[in-house]
């Protein structure tokens, strides 16, 4: 589904660029339309074609070119982009995009995008733990910018500890939070999903095949436009989604007791449950 949401890439060299491979497809397949900016070292880690075709785009490395281009590259990107989002975020990058330093058309870009940037952090845990490199978040907070924290974790240098990229999936849906119109907010909405189950005695019951797939996707959808969403849900092997009020039910009996302790006060109900 097309979200009409352009979403500026900017890779950087580090390891966890493996990852990005992934994110790339996660952001396609949920219809966003991405142009991603390489830097030269992240270029020699993994081919640009690679993001090319999985990306379906182009690939802008260089801030100058032979011959003549209408374009002014750096511009033309910072102006056409919704989403900035810097992954993997190095130190290097970032210190430079802290002090203003555009000495490359990822860090001109950043110069001349005028909304806040999204970092997903990613570097060896004394670096980022380094004063200099606390300083340069502090500034890129201070002025507005976000940032998809790292996690603690198995190191590319063999150790443990923070500076894990975050996994492809929560970046993923980190910019599904930022990227939909909140135009449900202030609504309570209630969502069924999944099967019931009827016993039949303390071994063997009556249910069905029902996932729960399209009740999730659709409280999924709600969360993501800003409602204020009640799952009540039956027996499921999926997990449940973030950001909304859960109730676990078994029986048909237990789907009635939880909607009329619901209803009055939801302003809509989607039942797709199967009982």
């Amino acid at each position: 589904m097309k979200t009409n949401k352009k979403i500026l890439l900017g890779i950087t060299a580090g390891i966890a660029i493996y990852k990005v491979c992934d994110l790339v497809s996660r952001l396609i397949k949920r219809g966003y339309e991405l142009e991603i900016i390489m830097t030269k070292d992240a270029a020699k880690l993994v081919s640009p074609l690679v993001f090319e075709t999985m990306g379906r785009c182009r690939v802008y490395q260089e801030m100058f070119h032979d011959g003549h281009h209408e374009e002014v590259e750096h511009i033309e990107l910072a102006s056409r982009a919704d989403i900035f989002l810097v992954a993997p975020a190095s130190a290097n990058t970032m210190a430079k995009i802290a002090h203003g330093i555009a000495d490359n058309l990822l860090t001109a870009t950043a110069l001349a995008y005028t909304k806040p940037i999204h970092f997903a952090v990613t570097m060896n845990t004394n670096m980022l733990q380094n004063p200099a490199t606390q300083d340069n978040l502090e500034v890129l907070k201070r002025r507005g910018h976000q940032f998809i924290e790292s996690s603690v974790g198995e190191l590319a240098c063999n150790t443990f500890g923070d500076g894990r990229m975050a996994e492809p999936e929560e970046i993923a849906e980190y910019i599904d939070v930022i990227a939909y119109k909140k135009d449900l907010k202030g609504k309570r909405i209630i969502v069924t999903a999944g099967p019931t189950r009827e016993r039949i005695d303390p071994v063997r019951y009556l249910s069905n095949d029902s996932s729960g797939k399209m009740g999730y996707a659709i409280a999924k959808k709600a969360i993501l436009r800003g409602a204020d969403v009640v799952l009540i849900k039956g027996p499921t092997a999926i997990e449940s989604p973030k950001g909304c009020k859960t109730i676990d039910i078994t029986t048909t009996q237990d789907l009635l007791d939880a909607l009329r302790n619901e209803f009055p006060t939801c302003d809509a109900l989607i039942m797709a449950a199967a009982p």
